[in-house]
């Protein structure tokens, strides 16, 4: 059984249309989670490793540009259906409040939260459809989206190069490997996000003082 997977799988990376399936599984990504590009980009390095089999270079090139395609393409729904809705909030509402806080937030710290998301579960969506949405510049998002989307390129495709030349005899053990790495860097991310999320100080009401003239 696992010879049979084992050689579907070389076929299918040897193949010119492992790039297209790369491309266009980064892209989906973009604006629809439930794709797993980031096992298709591990496994593409695995076989990378083991047979030489897709190019390494060519798979981190394909894999970034889909993937930055797909940022757009999300970044393009948030400013179209979500900033017209946007742009109905009632000044002097919360939800107006929590608008001009997120267009602050994001003004001052959007390329970071960008590039960040990429490795939370998630937080690719919803970060760009957000930024979409707040009518973020987007000729500060796309450089951001380009480091974003090279980098995640690198990391998914180096992370199944280990993965393959620890197991150079056996890719599917390369895959489980590198695998199991990319859920244990999501896995730290999350926890010092979450921990980061616990020490932040809660806004406090300041009581207003008054004081009286005898």
């Amino acid at each position: 059984m696992s010879s049979a997977i084992l050689h579907f799988a070389g076929e299918l990376m040897s193949s010119w249309w492992i790039y297209l399936a790369l491309w266009g599984f980064a892209a989906l990504d973009g604006f629809f989670p439930a794709v797993p590009s980031e096992t298709l980009v591990v496994t593409a390095g695995v076989f990378a490793a083991s047979t030489g089999e897709p190019n390494l270079f060519a798979v981190i090139a394909v894999a970034a540009v889909g993937a930055f395609i797909g940022d757009h393409i999300s970044y393009a729904l948030g400013r179209g259906a979500g900033g017209r809705m946007l742009d109905r909030v009632k000044p002097g509402t919360k939800r107006h409040s929590a608008v001009v806080w997120a267009r602050t937030a994001l003004a001052e710290r959007g390329g970071l939260v960008l590039v960040v998301a990429r490795y939370v579960p998630g937080g690719r969506t919803a970060v760009t459809l957000t930024m979409g949405s707040v009518r973020y510049p987007l000729r500060r998002f796309s450089p951001y989206a380009a480091l974003a989307a090279i980098s995640w390129g690198v990391y998914c495709t180096l992370v199944g190069y280990i993965g393959g030349k620890a197991f150079e005899d056996n890719p599917l053990k390369g895959v489980v490997l590198g695998i199991g790495l990319a859920l244990g860097v999501t896995l730290v991310v999350e926890v010092v996000r979450h921990r980061l999320k616990k020490r932040r100080p809660q806004p406090q009401v300041e009581a207003k003082v008054t004081s009286s003239q005898a």
